[in-house]
């Protein structure tokens, strides 16, 4: 019971250096108050003013494994956005995570590294290792096997603006195209072994 007081008391105190206003004390703690706050226990207004999504994605994930005789296997994609779907999809009460996990680490991914995969930041490189973890988990309950990296592929999707009706000046705007942004491939920890 005293190590959940504690611990509840820490987490209480690290969240509170995060969004007060900056201090000696929150400038000094900086790297551990951001080590216990993201991504996890992340401070913001999207519950209450939400984005809505413009664009539909499909991330996959691919792996790839050396043998000991020195041969390379690549599997093939594995869609991990539809199997967020599929949980959400299936399952009377889903939980926030099961909606937005994927889907927030990608956002962060974006704010983070911009569009040349570039981390520039700690938190740019723990948004990426946060990203290929999901990966890397996901594949591992799924399919199994043995894989030293994995791949990311994300195909935006643009939805479409609602038509206003019928009529002379009615215009929906065409959506743009549909991108396939390939990630890098990335190290991962032992997964399946």
């Amino acid at each position: 019971m005293a190590l959940c007081l504690a611990t509840a008391l820490v987490h209480v105190l690290l969240v509170f250096l995060h969004v007060a206003p900056p201090n000696p004390l929150s400038r000094q703690y900086s790297r551990q108050v951001n080590a216990w706050v993201f991504p996890l226990f992340e401070q913001n207004w999207r519950l209450f003013a939400p984005d809505p999504e413009s664009v539909n994605r499909q991330i996959s994930a691919r792996t790839l494994h050396t043998a000991p005789d020195g041969t390379v296997r690549v599997s093939g994609w594995f869609d991990l956005s539809g199997v967020d779907n599929s949980a959400v999809r299936h399952d009377v009460f889903p939980s926030h995570t099961a909606q937005n996990t994927l889907r927030r680490a990608w956002s962060s991914y974006l704010e983070t590294h911009g569009g040349d995969d570039r981390p520039r930041s700690e938190r740019a490189l723990m948004m990426q290792k946060y990203l290929t973890d999901i990966a890397a988990d996901r594949i591992t309950d799924h399919r199994g096997g043995t894989f030293e990296s994995v791949q990311l592929r994300v195909i935006t999707i643009p939805i479409a603006a609602p038509a206003e009706g019928p009529g002379p000046g009615s215009s929906a705007a065409a959506p743009k195209s549909v991108e396939t942004r390939y990630l890098p491939w990335w190290k991962v920890t032992s997964h399946g072994n």
